[in-house]
Order: structure tokens, then sequence, then C-alpha cells
């Protein structure tokens, strides 16, 4: 198991929506491992694949608060909704953000586990606003893109702070001459 990078906004990457997982093998077992890993080495109680840089629809939660019941959901699919909750909401790709957001208070989700196994879960309360959250990473959204424009002027300075410290680290990177992302075009055959 390995622990990844997490990005953080502006990064591009979390704005792509993600693609279906086709193939349930190894590597993918080894990603929801990862993923757990690196959850588990935050303060956070979810994390999707988008948010170290793999664009496919793969999420991990642990609501235990001590590591012991980590879920992952592959191709979720929220079935249902019910009911309302407003929840202070952040992210770990948008470190010091955080908001009061409206999300469902039950939800009916079907997924498939990491062997390919379709199951459907009904979550209620934390579980499912996390689930909610990490989906909408799946599909390129940000918690904040769930408040109104007054509210998101309240984030605004947070936002460009984030935007400047990713512009300090490419121009670092270029100074120093490591390219951001890799040309895959470019890569050693």
């Amino acid at each position: 198991m390995a622990r990844l990078p997490i990005l953080e906004y502006p990064d591009e990457r979390l704005r792509t929506p993600a693609a279906p997982v086709t193939v349930f093998d190894a590597a993918l077992g080894s990603l929801i491992d990862d993923l757990v890993e690196t959850l588990h080495a935050t303060t956070g109680i979810g994390l999707c694949a988008p948010q170290t840089g793999e664009l496919r629809r793969v999420l991990v939660m642990d609501l235990s608060g001590d590591g012991s019941a980590p879920q992952a959901y592959v191709n979720p699919e929220i079935l249902s909704r019910s009911g309302l909750a407003i929840v202070e909401e952040s992210c770990l790709s948008l470190p010091g953000v955080a908001a009061k957001v409206f999300r469902s208070a039950r939800v009916r989700v079907r997924a498939s586990d990491r062997t390919g196994r379709s199951f459907e879960r009904d979550l209620e309360g934390m579980h499912a606003v996390c689930l909610q959250h990490e989906s909408d990473h799946l599909d390129g959204k940000l918690f904040t893109d769930r408040l109104s424009a007054l509210r998101r002027l309240r984030f605004r300075t947070a936002l460009a702070a984030l935007e400047r410290k990713a512009s300090r680290s490419a121009r670092s990177r270029e100074a120093a001459g490591v390219r951001a992302t890799p040309d895959p075009r470019q890569a050693v055959r």
C-alpha cells in the first residue's frame, strides 16, 4: 500500500468527471487500498480517486473515528434521496475552506465492491452526506459549487490564496526544470 498525493484546488483534474470502472482486477484493489491508507493519514472521512489524480469512479469512506470501518464504492449511483441535512463541510482538496451545505439526509446507493459484485445500501446522516460529497467529486464538482453565488463570495479570499499557492509551486517546479504533469507522449518506451 502507498500513501497517495491529494490534489488541491485549483488543479483542473478536480473538475474532470471520472470514468466508470470497467476492469475489476488487482490494480483496482491496490488503488482502493491506497485510497484507504491515504484517507487514514488525514483527518478526513472520505476520499475519492480523482482527488489523487486517478480519474476513475472509486470512493472510500471511514466514519469510525479509529480507522476500523473503511468502505469502498466503485461506480456509485445514488438511486434515491430523502430528508434534508444542513452540514458543515470541508474538503481535503480545499484546505482551510469550510461551509454549511444542504444535502439529503438519507440516500440509497448502488455500487460495486472491489471484485465487481453489485450491492445496494441505505445510508443516513453523515454517511449519506459523505457519500454525496465524494460522489460530487466523481462528477467534477466541489462542495463550494453547492453554495449560492453570494456565499461563494465569502470564500473568494481563501480560494484565491489556494490559487496563488498553486501558482508559486508551479513556478518553483518550472525554475527547477520539473514538469508539473509529465507528457505521456514523451515517455520512454
